[in-house]
């Protein structure tokens, strides 16, 4: 699922693909906020993406969507 993470004053967004779902993301996100320490989240390259929970902005956590295969006619 694609995961985007705005920071304060900063013009870009970090963007990733992370394999947990919706819910464990938000729990990570939302402990994140609460202890006031730093966000932790893995994406699906095995990077590990490390933010300060002070400096957040927003967290916008996509749908989680199954993934077609195959040819189809709609």
């Amino acid at each position: 699922m694609e995961v985007k993470i705005g920071i304060q004053n900063v013009g870009r967004e970090i963007v990733l693909e992370s394999a947990q779902d919706a819910d464990a993301v938000a729990k990570v996100v939302a402990e994140a906020i609460a202890k006031g320490s730093e966000l932790r989240l893995n994406d699906e390259k095995g990077r590990q993406i490390i933010i300060p929970a002070n400096v957040l902005g927003y967290v916008e956590i996509g749908a989680e969507e199954v993934r077609r295969v195959g040819f189809g006619a709609l």
